[in-house]
């Protein structure tokens, strides 16, 4: 990300290009200046993400209302000093940058691979020097500021194109981000946001003017500068043998050691050299490899000049107005007054991805937190393939053909084994029962159409039948339920016990403070219980695609994590519940709890057992620390009791063990766990022993 080499040359090369400044008297000094207009600054807030979490704990998925009670003291810092803030995210990945991105991709991949590799041999969470953040953390960093009441500005290309021309065009005092392409730009000055003390107010400001001084050069110049050192337009392999050929001109004057510096001071010697035009740029060009498209400086140069800007460097005729800067896309079949209602959701940050699929359809998601090497887990991008798919329908539904075929989406999607050289082409799916159109889903008011909306919401799931079921439910149990019903559809090694965690886990969450959850410490880390962490974030970013593409049947604050989801919490519930702790342990012997944790996994077994999956126990206790394990009866009757577990299968553990606990299961297979059991209650004891394979049958009521 930004120029390559650039920021360690500024560092310790250019005296004066950076200067620590106290961002509360340079505001009073805005106000001085401009009388009337408040002071402003505009936050690239994809480059803040990894100064923004702090939460000590973050491979297992996320610490959410850590995280958003360290944005809200981050806003309240700036506005006691009378700065507003300003937020824009990255809307999409531009073709020109496509190549740039699937490299970190990939990049990133093996950082992952190192991250799982540790887990499993530490039980443990690496340090911060192996920090990966959360996934989803960008998606849901959007819905967290605009949940604390801050403007949103979600970007319709580049991002830092978006952050510049905002902070030119508002009079802003500055630009807040951790990137060299802001040196380059000529707009607002650029602050560091990794150099940022909050409690001060203090920072480095970046200077382009002594930048220019200290390398000869006008600020019109500074954009092929970037690009002839590399940059995410213009690879740096595409420009190593020019930069190769100014050094050697240029150390037979100069004598320096330092090889990176001597090819920035080499290439800027050669700019300064040379007439500021157009034709300049084209016999520049001829220096490049010959499979090289001519045409890559002139794009790389047009990527930093803003709207209303020019540059001498560039033809003529070359506009760059603000109506000619944006691509407008829309495919003919698309209804115009749906079209740019999606558009102006996308620009405010009130939906994901959504008008990614109108307006080119095509999507990316970036990397997740799973372990390539774990075959009974599949990646989030194939498990949720299918739920996508019917959005996709929902989305493109007035585009099909004569013969009723859809359109195609375009997904770059990262998952172990794609190369990511092309994308996937995904064919939508119609809806159970037909999909209904945007027009209809986003424009119609009234009972019949909110139902309308949660019913094509949940058959996105194909879910449809469970419609009365979920819907007496509270909104975000019934985002969780919908979320872990599918699922366990999905993938076939989700066991009682997963399902357990999760479900007590959103119980337990309820009332625990941030301060509460970041006291909580774990023994150990399982990788197991990372991924799944990982794999319900992830779904919760398809429900928010989901619940925008069927007209919002939920308000957006019931699909946020901060409400039903922390990872610590979740791993802490996963290896009590692999361990066999009973029900009433699990939910921290909260007897409110006890009803309504019986009542939804009686839900999700029930409609799981309707459509042919009997969820099994699986427990994994094997995969945890010796000497963290509960090895003896009287030490699981200290627990909470040797014999009343969880679930009914846990009753004779005894007896039933699953194959990788040492002894084999009596029976053909673990006994299933349908939905005509009743869950056994503290004191339970059984009154017989079982039959050799024989299983049990038990009450079809629950206790009360």
């Amino acid at each position: 990300m930004g120029v390559k080499g650039l920021l360690s040359f500024v560092t310790n090369a250019c005296p004066g290009v950076c200067t620590v400044v106290n961002l509360k008297e340079m505001a009073e000094d805005h106000r001085s200046s401009y009388p009337g207009s408040p002071p402003v600054i505009v936050v690239d807030a994809m480059s803040c993400l990894r100064k923004w979490y702090t939460p000590e704990s973050w491979v297992c998925g996320g610490q959410w209302r850590e995280y958003i009670s360290n944005l809200d003291r981050f806003i309240n810092t700036f506005a006691a000093a009378g700065i507003k803030l300003v937020f824009c995210f990255d809307g999409l990945v531009e073709q020109k940058k496509r190549d740039e991105w699937v490299k970190r991709r990939l990049k990133n991949n093996k950082e992952i691979a190192r991250i799982f590799q540790f887990i499993k041999t530490n039980k443990q969470q690496p340090g911060r020097q192996m920090f990966f953040i959360p996934s989803g953390l960008a998606t849901f960093t959007r819905f967290a500021l605009k949940s604390l009441g801050q403007e949103i500005i979600c970007s319709s290309r580049e991002g830092d194109y978006e952050v510049a021309s905002y902070g030119l065009h508002n009079n802003c005092m500055g630009i807040l981000a951790e990137d060299t392409d802001y040196l380059i730009f000529d707009t607002s000055p650029y602050f560091s946001i990794n150099k940022l003390s909050l409690d001060r107010l203090e920072t480095v400001m970046f200077s382009r003017q002594n930048l220019c001084s200290r390398l000869g050069l006008h600020i019109t110049d500074l954009p092929l500068f970037a690009c002839l050192l590399g940059t995410d337009t213009v690879p740096e392999s595409a420009v190593k043998g020019f930069q190769n050929q100014c050094v050697f001109s240029f150390c037979a004057k100069n004598h320096g050691s330092d090889k990176k510096i001597n090819t920035i001071l080499a290439v800027a010697n050669h700019i300064s050299t040379i007439p500021r035009s157009y034709n300049s740029l084209m016999t520049l060009g001829e220096m490049l490899p010959l499979r090289l498209d001519r045409s890559i400086l002139v794009k790389g140069i047009e990527s930093y000049v803003l709207p209303g800007q020019q540059s001498p460097w560039l033809p003529c005729d070359f506009s760059n107005s603000p109506a000619a800067s944006v691509k407008q896309d829309s495919d003919p079949f698309l209804d115009q007054e749906i079209f740019q209602m999606a558009k102006e959701q996308h620009a405010r940050g009130e939906s994901h991805s959504v008008y990614n699929v109108l307006s080119s359809g095509e999507v990316e998601c970036s990397n997740t937190l799973e372990d390539e090497y774990d075959t009974e887990l599949p990646g989030q991008a194939h498990i949720y393939r299918l739920a996508r798919q019917h959005i996709y329908s929902v989305l493109l539904e007035s585009g099909k053909d004569a013969y009723g075929t859809y359109p195609v989406v375009k997904e770059w999607f990262v998952y172990a084994g794609n190369s990511l050289q092309q994308p996937d082409l995904v064919q939508p799916k119609e809806l159970p029962g037909g999909t209904p159109s945007l027009r209809i889903l986003w424009l119609s008011r009234g009972p019949e159409a909110d139902k309308l909306r949660h019913c094509t919401f949940l058959a996105c799931f194909q879910l449809q039948d469970a419609a009365e079921e979920l819907q007496a439910l509270d909104a975000s149990v019934a985002v969780v339920c919908t979320l872990l019903i599918y699922l366990a559809l999905q993938v076939d090694s989700l066991s009682v016990e997963d399902l357990n965690a999760f479900v007590a886990h959103v119980l337990c969450l309820e009332g625990k403070s941030a301060a509460q959850l970041a006291s909580l410490q774990l023994a150990q880390v399982d990788s197991r219980a990372v991924q799944l962490g990982s794999l319900f974030i992830r779904g919760l970013s398809l429900l928010i695609k989901c619940n925008t593409a069927c007209g919002f049947p939920f308000r957006a604050e019931d699909l946020m994590p901060w409400h039903i989801f922390d990872g610590k919490l979740l791993q802490e519930k996963y290896q009590q519940a692999h361990r066999g702790w009973p029900s009433h342990k699990l939910l921290e012997g909260n007897e409110s709890w006890f009803s309504k944790f019986n009542n939804l996994m009686s839900l999700i077994c029930k409609v799981c057992s309707a459509k042919g999956r009997k969820i099994q126990s699986r427990r994994r206790d094997d995969s945890f620390m010796p000497g963290n394990r509960i090895r003896s009866f009287s030490e699981r009757r200290e627990r909470g009791g040797a014999s009343h577990f969880q679930n009914p299968d846990r009753i004779h553990s005894h007896l039933y063990r699953h194959p990788n606990q040492g002894c084999p299961w009596r029976g053909s297979q673990p006994p299933a766990y349908s939905s005509g059991f009743q869950i056994p209650g503290p004191g339970y004891r059984s009154s017989r022993r079982p039959l050799r394979g024989q299983r049990f049958q038990f009450a079809s009521r629950w206790p009360r």
